[in-house]
């Protein structure tokens, strides 16, 4: 269960934010969304089988020593 208190000199939306962006990072959306409407079975592991794959492909282009990286236009030093 997430708790969030609200500081001192802090508002209360600040406080709903922080609780909110606690709530995305914990995944409690994402499951209260799955669990709105049934799902079969066999769509849910065709579903996560998805998932997986996508996680699995974006960590090999993530370290994958000969992937092309994009150049900034005019071979420009990036701004900081």
């Amino acid at each position: 269960m997430i708790k969030v208190s609200v500081r001192s000199n802090e508002s209360l939306e600040a406080a709903l934010r922080r609780f909110k962006r606690q709530c995305n990072y914990s995944g409690i959306f994402r499951l209260a969304k799955a669990h709105t409407w049934h799902e079969k079975r066999s769509d849910r592991r065709r579903r996560e089988r998805r998932e997986r794959l996508r996680t699995v492909q974006k960590a090999t282009r993530k370290n994958d020593p000969n992937r092309r990286r994009r150049r900034r236009p005019g071979g420009a030093p990036k701004k900081r």
